[in-house]
């Protein structure tokens, strides 16, 4: 794909519908479409619903309801993720064609275990940003024809980035520019530091994109110019450089914005109502207290 990024500036909201929108969705979503607005751009709608077990048409119809509530438009029809999972396929077959990413058959039990045995040693595993701990990765040393032959078992697998493969195919490090603020305040051109994110998941048997890979891909064949999103994917921000580069994708500008927490300090969940912009609407609130409460 073409590295040349559309001129016009493009925004874009993408959420997921398996919960109603609360107040960080409803900064983000305003975010989008007002710097959109200001900068003569276009904003788009995503619906990131490959997680066909807990994405629903009704939580979809509430996103819209809420988003048209809130007085915001965007370019018809939204882009729906699940209308373009072989787009997601062909960007992991060329990973595999290039031996970049590797079948993986732990499942998360057996990870906690080899964690919890490591660990009861006295000894620290390593974790990523988000605090996870990295993917043991003893798969990387199977023969292409033992991998094959646990392939044709049936036996179910995650397709994870092999990321000391990956980061030895870069020619220079990998950077950003940020338009927002990280967690610690970085801003800037910010240096990327995939590595600390260990071999992620690219896709798995239930499932046949990350959030990684999907959002890297759309991103690029959107034209988005401006990626505009929550503080808590600043450092995933690292991951989706790494994809781009390895794809031969275009890289956008990053703004990340801060959070909104609640009465116990932590970020909002779809699984409390009481924050949903539904429940403000229900409420009596107007759009414009909404946009008061967030801006």
């Amino acid at each position: 794909m073409n590295k040349t990024l559309s001129k016009q500036p493009v925004f874009r909201f993408a959420p997921s519908p398996n919960g109603q929108l609360h107040l960080g969705h409803a900064l983000s979503a305003v975010l989008n479409h007002d710097m959109a607005k200001t900068e003569g751009g276009r904003f788009l709608l995503r619906i990131e619903d490959i997680d066909i077990a807990r994405c629903t048409p009704e939580f979809e119809a509430g996103i819209v309801k809420d988003l048209e509530w809130l007085g915001l438009d965007w370019e018809k029809p939204a882009r729906r993720q699940s209308e373009h999972l072989d787009l997601y396929r062909q960007a992991l077959g060329t990973l595999i064609d290039r031996d970049l990413v590797y079948p993986a058959f732990l499942t998360r039990g057996a990870i906690k275990t080899a964690v919890a045995e490591f660990e009861a040693k006295g000894k620290t595993w390593p974790r990523d940003p988000d605090g996870a701990p990295l993917y043991p990765g003893e798969e990387r040393k199977l023969s292409a024809a033992a991998r094959q032959r646990m392939l044709a078992g049936g036996k179910p697998h995650a397709w994870r980035l092999d990321m000391v493969r990956a980061l030895a195919e870069l020619k220079e490090p990998l950077t950003w520019q940020e338009t927002g603020a990280g967690p610690d305040g970085e801003t800037g051109v910010i240096t990327a530091d995939p590595a600390a994110w260990g071999d992620v998941v690219l896709s798995r048997s239930d499932a046949p994109s990350s959030y990684h890979l999907a959002v890297t891909v759309d991103d690029a064949l959107q034209e988005v110019t401006h990626v505009v999103r929550g503080r808590d994917l600043f450092h995933a921000t690292s991951v989706h450089r790494l994809l781009q580069s390895l794809l031969n994708l275009p890289q956008p500008a990053y703004h990340h914005h801060r959070l909104i927490v609640g009465p116990d300090g932590r970020k909002l969940s779809k699984s409390n109502r009481d924050t949903g912009i539904a429940a403000f609407r229900e409420a009596g609130k107007t759009p414009d207290d909404v946009r008061a409460m967030v801006l």
